[in-house]
């Protein structure tokens, strides 16, 4: 696929990282390496919901993008105005 345009690179970047990063090791090291603490169930918590934060954030970035990526890309929609 060629890159047609800025923000189609940035469309494709932000779903790179939204589908391929894989956080697990990094929870590993925040999270699992501490399942004796007392405190684990609030760490797996706490992970879950900053790592959910950070993905609605990326989503949000890929969906404003949508209605300007070439009209021939799979994921193009038009720009719905309310």
């Amino acid at each position: 696929m060629r890159a047609t345009s800025k923000v189609h690179v940035e469309y494709e970047v932000l779903r790179h990282l939204l589908t391929r990063i894989d956080l697990s090791e990094l929870e590993d090291k925040m999270v699992n390496d501490f399942k004796n603490d007392k405190n684990y169930e609030t760490l797996a918590k706490r992970f879950a919901d900053g790592s959910d934060s950070v993905a609605s954030m990326l989503n949000n970035k890929v969906n404003s993008r949508l209605h300007r990526l070439p009209k021939k890309h799979p994921a193009y929609k038009e720009k719905v105005i309310e």
